[in-house]
Formats: C-alpha cells, sequence, structure tokens
C-alpha cells in the first residue's frame, strides 16, 4: 500500500482516485488496516479546500480523525538504512491497525522535517483498552461531590469556576471490555476515549512495535525509543489540543491547554486552588498526582512557616532578656575575657566582646522557642503524612486508580527488558511463557551496581574531608587576619568572626561541589540502573529513586550534619589540642564560637538549601525565559499563521521520562532541609513556602508552554518516594533532639540556671562556661610569639576557653569538671525524653487519623457493588436476547435446546 505525501500531489490526483475506488469493503474492515482515502492522504483540490487557515489544527487532512501522535524525521547521509527501518517500521504499525499520514519536508518551516502522523481508529483504541483493562464509565454516579461547608465564602477568593475544577462528570467505571462495548455509556466513539488515554494506547503500541523484516526475529529491533536513539526519528510526541494563549477555532478541539493557562499556569492565579482533575484528564494520572502531592506540601508547609514565624518573632522580642550576649558585650566583662589563640603560631590572642554580634545572631536561633518549633516539627511531618495518606486514597478513588499496583506490575513490563532478556519461562499464574533475568546475571549486576554506588559515595565523602580541610586551613588565616589588632580591619572584624568568615566561604565552595558531583552522578545513576534491566517501568523508577535520593542525602546534608554533630566536639584544650590527620599536619580541630555551634549551622543551611533553590529557580524560569525572547527576535510572532500544530509542538522541549523524577527530588532534598536541621533555623519552612508557590506556577507554566504535551501514565501514588518522605520524618527527630542536646547551648544554659546558679538567673553563665589554662603551659609552637603581642596586657597569665575542665594547679588539672558530667547527662536525658515524647505523639496521630476516608470507603463498596449488579443484570438481559434469537431463527426440538442453553450459560461464566 503506497502512501502518499503532501508533495507532488496534482500529478497523482487521477491515479489514487482511482485506487480509492478499486478499494473494497473487505480490505477496509478486514484487517484494520485502512485505506488509502479513509487514511486522508487522498491529495488534490478537494483536499486542499478542507485545509484551514492558520494550520492549527489536531485532525488529519479529512478533518475527521484525529491526531493522536507525530514522528518526525530527516533526510541525512545515512539514509537508505534509516528510510529501510522507517518502511518497516511504519508498515507493522500499519499491520496493528494505525492510521498513517505523512507531511513532506517541503510544506515544514526548515525545509527538511518530514512529520508522520498516527491515528487509532476504534478498533485499535478498544482492543487495547481491553487489554490495558482502562476503566471507562458504565453509569453516572449518584453520590453528591460535597456537603455544604460552614463559612464556605470566606474560600470563595481562592476558588476556581467549576467547569475547570470538574471538566467532566463523575461516573462509576468498570475495566473496558470489547464483547460487552452496549454496556459502557459510549455516546460517541470518536469522544469516548479522551486525547490523554488515545496516546497512551499509540505509544504502547509504538514502543513494541519491530523494524525488522518479516522472516527475521531480531528482538533488538524492536520499539520508537530505540528508533530515537539511532536517529532514524528525531522526535515522537502526542501534541497539544491549541495555543496556550487562545482557544482553538475548531469546536470540537476540548481548549484543555488554554484553560490551563488561563486559570493554572500564571503566575497571578498563586492564591488560587490548583485544577487537579482538568490536570489530570489533560496530561495523565501521574502528573496530577505530582502536582497534587505538591500543592497539599505546600499548603502544611503555611502552617509550619507560621510556627517558624512566631519561634523567630520570640528571638527578636526576648533580644533584650538574653543576659550572655550583654555579659560578652559588656567591656567589664567580655572586653576583660582573655581567650586562648584559636590556631597554631599564626593567631593572638583575643578578647571576649570581640564576638559580641555574633552571640546576639546567635540568640535569634537558639533560644527556648526553638525546642518548642522542634517537637512541634516533628508533630507537624507526621500529621502532613497521615493527611497526605487521606488526600491520596480520594484521589485514587476519584482517578480511577484503586487496584492499579497489580496491574502496573503485570502489564506495564518494560520493552526493554523483553528485548534484552532472550530467556524464557512458564509464568505460573497466567500459566504463559515469560522473559526473565538469570539469577546469576541479576547478581552478577547487582554487584556492579553497588560498588559504583560506593565508589560514588565515597568520593563524596573524600570531597568533603577536603572541604573540612580547607575549613582548617583557611580558619587559621582568618583568624589571624581579622583578630589582628594590627590590621587596619576593625569595622569589618567586629562583624565578621573567623568561624563565620571561614563557614560561609567553606559553605559555598561545598555548594559548587554538590552542583558539580550532581551533574555527573544523575548520568551513572541512569547508567548502573539501565544495567540493572528492572522489569517494570514502577520497579525501574524506584531503584533510580533509591540510588539518586541516597547520593544526593550524602551529597546535600553530610556537610550540615558535620557542622551539627562533629564540629567543636573532639577539639581538646590548650597544650593537648586535637588535630586532622594527626598532630604532623598542624591542621588543628575547630572550635565552635563562644556562641556555640548553631549560628554556623544556621549559615550552612541557609547558604546550600537557598543557593540550592535559587538555582533550581533559574534553571527553570530564566533560561526558557531567554529562549523565548530569543525566538521572539527572530519574528515568531504569528506561529499560528505560519506553523502547523505538529510544527509548533516540534519546537518545544521533549519532556523526558524521568522529567517527573527530578521535580520530585527536588521537594524531596527540600523536605529534609526543613525537617531534619529545622531546630537550626526556624525560618526554613518561610523559606521553603515563598519557593514552593513559585515552584509551583513555575512548573505549570514550563507544562503549558514549553513543554511537549507528555504521553499520559497511570500512578496510583508518589512511589518510592512515600517511603523516603517516612524514613526522613523519623529520621528528623533524631537530627533534632541531638541539635538542640549537642549544637545549641540550650541544655548547659538549663544546667547552670537550675542547679549552679545562685541568683537563680543567667548571670555569670559566662564566665562559668569558659575553663582557665596557663598561658606559660602553651608549649612555643601553639602560640604567636608573645613579645609581637603588644595589644595585651602583659600581667595576664591566663586565657579562656570553651570546656569544662579544672584549672592549672588542681589536683585534676584540666580534666573535666563534675558539671561537664551534669551536663552530659541532662543532654541524653533531653534527648531520650524528646525523642520518646515525639514519636508517642507521632504514632498515636497516626493510629487515630484512617489512612482512608470513611466516606471513600463507602464509595469504593457501593462503586463495586454497583459493577456485580450491573454486570449480573447485564448478562441475563444478553443471555435472553441469545435465547430469543435462537427461537425466533430455527425454533429447536426440546432435546436439542438442553444443550444449547448449557452452552450459552457456560460461556457467561
Amino acid at each position: 500500500m503506497r502512501r502518499i505525501t503532501g508533495k507532488a500531489k496534482d500529478e497523482t490526483l487521477i491515479e489514487l482516485q482511482s485506487a480509492a475506488d478499486s478499494q473494497t469493503g473487505d480490505e477496509n474492515s478486514g484487517n484494520g488496516v485502512s485505506s488509502l482515502s479513509d487514511r486522508g492522504t487522498l491529495p488534490g483540490h478537494t483536499e486542499t479546500d478542507k485545509l484551514q487557515p492558520n494550520k492549527d489544527t489536531v485532525f488529519f487532512r479529512d478533518g475527521v480523525r484525529r491526531i493522536d501522535f507525530v514522528l518526525s524525521y530527516v533526510d541525512d547521509k545515512d539514509g537508505e538504512k534509516k528510510q529501510e527501518r522507517r518502511r518497516e517500521f511504519e508498515a507493522n504499525l500499519e499491520k496493528a491497525g494505525l492510521e498513517l499520514e505523512t507531511e513532506d519536508k517541503s510544506d515544514s518551516k526548515d525545509q527538511k522535517t518530514y512529520f508522520l502522523k498516527i491515528h487509532a481508529p476504534w478498533d485499535v483504541l478498544a482492543t487495547y483498552a481491553d487489554v490495558l483493562k482502562i476503566k471507562v464509565p458504565f453509569k453516572e454516579s449518584d453520590i453528591p461531590h460535597s456537603q455544604d461547608v460552614p463559612l464556605e465564602w470566606l474560600s470563595q477568593p481562592f476558588r476556581l469556576p467549576e467547569h475547570i475544577m470538574r471538566p467532566q462528570p463523575d461516573y462509576f467505571t468498570y475495566h473496558f471490555d470489547k464483547t460487552k462495548t452496549d454496556f459502557f455509556l459510549i455516546n460517541d466513539k470518536d469522544t469516548f476515549f479522551p486525547p490523554s488515554t488515545r496516546n497512551r494506547i499509540v505509544f504502547y503500541i509504538l514502543a513494541r512495535c519491530s523494524y525488522y523484516k518479516e522472516g527475521r526475529r531480531d528482538k533488538d529491533k524492536t520499539g520508537i525509543k530505540r528508533l530515537l536513539s539511532n536517529g532514524t526519528y528525531t522526535a515522537a510526541f502526542p501534541v497539544h489540543d491549541c495555543r496556550y494563549w487562545k482557544r482553538a477555532r475548531n469546536a470540537e478541539c476540548e481548549s484543555e491547554r488554554y484553560n490551563l493557562y488561563k486559570h493554572w499556569a500564571r503566575f497571578l492565579c498563586f492564591y488560587k486552588e490548583q485544577p487537579l482533575n482538568l490536570i489530570r484528564k489533560y496530561y495523565g494520572e501521574k502528573i496530577g498526582i505530582y502536582f497534587a502531592w505538591l500543592g497539599f506540601y505546600t499548603e502544611m508547609l503555611f502552617f509550619a512557616a507560621v510556627m517558624g514565624l512566631i519561634c523567630f518573632t520570640y528571638g527578636v522580642l526576648s533580644y533584650d532578656d538574653n543576659i550572655s550576649s550583654k555579659e560578652i558585650c559588656d567591656a567589664d566583662i567580655g572586653g576583660n575575657i582573655v581567650m586562648c589563640p584559636l590556631c597554631d603560631e599564626k593567631c593572638p590572642f583575643w578578647r571576649l566582646n570581640t564576638t559580641c554580634l555574633s552571640s546576639w545572631q546567635s540568640h535569634l536561633f537558639d533560644n527556648e522557642g526553638t525546642v518548642f518549633f522542634a517537637i512541634f516539627m516533628g508533630i507537624w511531618v507526621t500529621l502532613f503524612l497521615e493527611f497526605w495518606k487521606r488526600r491520596q486514597a480520594r484521589l485514587e478513588y476519584e482517578w480511577d486508580l484503586v487496584d492499579f499496583e497489580e496491574e502496573q506490575q503485570q502489564l506495564q513490563i518494560r520493552p526493554e527488558f523483553e528485548i534484552r532478556c532472550t530467556n524464557r519461562r512458564l509464568n505460573k499464574i497466567t500459566q504463559e511463557m515469560e522473559p526473565y533475568l538469570p539469577i546469576t546475571s541479576k547478581c552478577a549486576r547487582f554487584c556492579l551496581s553497588g560498588a559504583t554506588v560506593l565508589f560514588w559515595i565515597s568520593l563524596i565523602v573524600a570531597c568533603i574531608i577536603g572541604v573540612i580541610a580547607y575549613r582548617l586551613a583557611v580558619y587559621a588565616a582568618f583568624a589571624s587576619i581579622i583578630k589582628d589588632p594590627m590590621r587596619k580591619i576593625q569595622l569589618v572584624g567586629r562583624f565578621i568572626t573567623p568561624q563565620l568568615a571561614t563557614s560561609v566561604t567553606a559553605s559555598c565552595i561545598n555548594f559548587v561541589i554538590i552542583m558539580i558531583l550532581n551533574f555527573f552522578y544523575e548520568r551513572v545513576a541512569i547508567w548502573i540502573t539501565d544495567l540493572e534491566i528492572p522489569k517494570t517501568h514502577l520497579e525501574y523508577e524506584n531503584r533510580l529513586t533509591m540510588k539518586m535520593f541516597l547520593f544526593q542525602f550524602v551529597n546535600y546534608y553530610s556537610s550540615c550534619f558535620y557542622v551539627a554533630f562533629f564540629k567543636g566536639k573532639f577539639v581538646g584544650y590548650p597544650g593537648n589540642y586535637s588535630y586532622m590527620f594527626g598532630n604532623w599536619t598542624k591542621l588543628r580541630n575547630e572550635e565552635c564560637d563562644p556562641g556555640g555551634c548553631l549560628i554556623e549551622l544556621t549559615t550552612q543551611l541557609v547558604i546550600v538549601m537557598a543557593g540550592k533553590q535559587l538555582w533550581g529557580n533559574i534553571q527553570e524560569a530564566l533560561l526558557p525565559l531567554m529562549r523565548n525572547w530569543w525566538s521572539s527576535r527572530k519574528g515568531r510572532h504569528h506561529p499560528e499563521n505560519h506553523y502547523s500544530r505538529w510544527e509548533q509542538d516540534h519546537v518545544l522541549q521533549n519532556f523526558s521520562q524521568l522529567g517527573l523524577f527530578y521535580e520530585y527530588l527536588e521537594m524531596v532534598i527540600q523536605f529534609g532541609f526543613i525537617t531534619l536541621f529545622v531546630a537550626s533555623f526556624p525560618l526554613a519552612p518561610l523559606l521553603a513556602l515563598f519557593n514552593n508557590i513559585l515552584e509551583i506556577r513555575v512548573d505549570a507554566w514550563k507544562f503549558t508552554t514549553q513543554f511537549r504535551r507528555p504521553v499520559a501514565s497511570k500512578a496510583r501514588n508518589i512511589g518510592a518516594w512515600q517511603e523516603i518522605l517516612n524514613a526522613v520524618a523519623i529520621l528528623s527527630v533524631v537530627t533534632n533532639a541531638f541539635i538542640m542536646a549537642f549544637t545549641s547551648d540550650m541544655i548547659p544554659r538549663m544546667v547552670y540556671l537550675y542547679a549552679y546558679s545562685n541568683e537563680a538567673s543567667m548571670r555569670g553563665y559566662v564566665n562559668n562556661s569558659l575553663s582557665i589554662y596557663n598561658i606559660s603551659h602553651i608549649t612555643s609552637h601553639n602560640i604567636l610569639n608573645l613579645t609581637t603581642d603588644n595589644w595585651l596586657d602583659n600581667s595576664t597569665a591566663t586565657c579562656r576557653y570553651r570546656d569544662y575542665r579544672y584549672p592549672s594547679g588542681h589536683q585534676s588539672a584540666y580534666a573535666h569538671t563534675m558539671q561537664f558530667w551534669h551536663i552530659l547527662a541532662a543532654k541524653m536525658a533531653f534527648i531520650i525524653i524528646m525523642e520518646h515524647v515525639v514519636f508517642v505523639v507521632k504514632f498515636f496521630v497516626a493510629w487515630m487519623i484512617p489512612d482512608i476516608p470513611l466516606d471513600v470507603k463507602a464509595r469504593i463498596k457501593r462503586e463495586r457493588y454497583l459493577i456485580q449488579e450491573y454486570l449480573h443484570n447485564y448478562e441475563v438481559e444478553r443471555l435472553k436476547l441469545q435465547l430469543s434469537a435462537s427461537f425466533i431463527t430455527e425454533p429447536p426440538s426440546e432435546m436439542s435446546l438442553m444443550p444449547d442453553k448449557h452452552e450459552v450459560l457456560s460461556e457467561c461464566l
């Protein structure tokens, strides 16, 4: 069968018309391959007259058959092999029942690109809807949407029109069965399956269609993905239904893309609810569930952000009550306390009051309200996960995703698995031969994959150690410069401490390293996941998810873990300091600021978290805007007048299979920042809230304006991300408890206040928290030459350092005091109490809140009951009709009637 392109129309008009007239009816219906006239490739003036003036159509030239998928290709030097592949592939597509129509390159803008339009007729859609067990409506739902809510008028400004929120009525649905088409509500076969379902079915065929010649069994030559990778085709995509800024002129087009842009993708709609049902209808359930989760996460962030803002406000309002900072800043107290050198040889002695600003900054985040906020966040994360389960269960029911997991496992086998696994074995359930991966090959692949993951994680740890070594080396330089009174930087030194300068520069370097390692590891993770050959798409995504998150967890959080739990914990004391890699390196372990290490953890968290969000927004929003601006400079002001619908979509970015994966990963990493280390920065949820409000609209804008229409796919939940969120939620309780105990100064202050203070106040705490060391005991390599230290009062014989140790002359000189052990015991008791309280509340809340709302359970039961009832009635009526027809056509004898009845009944059963 010959397919004619848009070129050379007039020369072949008579030939094609005669060929069309010679086609028989059997050809049209026998094997599912349509004739040339049916496929709309009949050129000539009659077809030309049917073309729309602006070419902005989603139909074939006949204006009847809808374009379900488009393939594009160009002729190049290696054209003969590719032409042969395309010829075989397209012939096999026609054998599968698909209808094709080609647009010649002369009709394209670049005069190089051919476009192959694909249409799936009813027989093909019905067959594969049966195979894929797609749920379709059989009865309109009789359950009301919702009851009247008190004060509902308050939410009116945030609501969208009803036709946008509910683009179609609610139905009771059942798996499509080709033999029972009259059971379903089929008013029009052309519109019964929505475009998202149509392109999903066509892509299923494309992914499994071979392009080898008949008689050859080259299993590698299968699927559109392989043809795209070897350059046979340049793109494969379903088309958008219209331009995003203007409705389609054809009334048969839904203009859903326009509605999504108008009510969802514009930033001015940031305060509006999301049209989740319309998103699901246009893009499919998988993308719909992502935006549902992101929207729900953002809503819950509002409560965490408000509580964090209250905690921060408390720190600001209690500014004047901070006695410890007042003592540090007091010239008579902090100004008379001489601190021991911060590093060896290069660092001088320094006055405590030089850290005045740092102590005030630390109080903003390290106060009594922080404990309450840490406990609140432990409960908040539980409420978020439990309420999301309920929201997810409701969406599963409303979007016909109940019991979908089994279908996903059974039916959605990856074409790569079918191609690369040549071994076959009998499936005990289906009793059919299926491909499988031998255990020896599976073990070898897993070992190689595990070794690769360990290597890259080790590389990250090595980079982190390198950053720590940088901190130690540069710290000495900053300390010698900032604290040296002979240098003329005292104005800067008042605002920047060596700890702060080191922390900021190291955090920036660490952020750059994180971005570089991400670039390489993303490709490595995909490669090793492909190497494992997962069986299903769900298994592939789950494995890739675990690998990427494990890497990102170490990459993003390791520096924060170092500052929170290791920095300042293994310092030693003057004369017996601890050194990284041994004493010969002279890289002395870092000390915390007298105000504590919490402010440095805050600095680290803000730089990494805010830097990641800023860089992500630049990539997602600014770069596409610059591309659009550059395109407009070229004069593309009215593309609808010059380009066809498929050409307009062809120039858009391709939405890859892993596109949604990176969106989830970005948000889950953010979730880790606002839960694992939130005790150090209560404003983190507020930053995340602002980012997510922007993120929703940026993602919506990208989907509606920058990306080609993705192939619709189903997903009943957020997959492996749910388990990752649960793990992060549990870990966050532990990390915040340890931050409050060991990184914050709250426990030492409480011990001093209730056990050691004579006035039951914080007066004298600073002096109590600093130990005394005799300067004469410091070895020469540990101290700057005293003769050059002109600013120091020569009468000073001692210096102070941050620890709880006995002074020189005591029988246990420089050993830990009893107060140190009291504080340590209080820290351990606090961790145990806080963890148990939060975990008990978490599990109680989880037990109290059912995962599935009661009304959803009732609806599921009613739908199953109605399915059974309607199927029973349908079978009974069909049996009556069959029996009536048999009596009318051939009245049987009483003896011959019984076998026929039994045969019909057994067939129905």
